[in-house]
């Protein structure tokens, strides 16, 4: 994975006014858990396998799943892409999708019979 991701203070400021007001105690540093959710996302890792210096993956974790569930990362995508300066090409993908190790040998005889195609007639295919 190499380097840690961190964002600039002047990232942080443009981001804050999205930031939930808090309640009772006061948050851990958002720098750092904001940082740490954006490294963990961006490399597809497991909550538990994110670098020390972000914080206890449990903190991070349960931040992304708090403000993502009160809508605070939807409303910062939909504002910071309305902010851009050219609206007609607008994409932002936050998607990230692993095929697991056995995807590819979906098409493979099991049992002496072929998983996709023409199974129907149960006869072998010539070949």
């Amino acid at each position: 994975m190499g380097e840690v991701f961190w964002l600039t203070e002047a990232q942080v400021e443009r981001l804050r006014p999205f930031f939930p007001r808090s309640r009772g105690r006061a948050r851990v540093d958002d720098r750092r858990v904001l940082s740490g959710i954006i490294y963990v996302n961006r490399n597809g890792l497991m909550w538990k396998d994110a670098p020390a210096v972000y914080g206890p993956p449990k903190t991070l974790y349960n931040r992304w799943k708090r403000w993502g569930r009160m809508g605070v990362f939807a409303r910062m995508m939909t504002e910071l892409a309305a902010k851009a300066q050219d609206t007609d090409t607008l994409m932002i993908d936050a998607t990230h999708l692993k095929a697991h190790r056995t995807a590819s040998s979906l098409r493979t005889k099991k049992g002496g019979r072929e998983r996709s195609g023409d199974a129907s007639s149960g006869a072998p295919r010539a070949g």
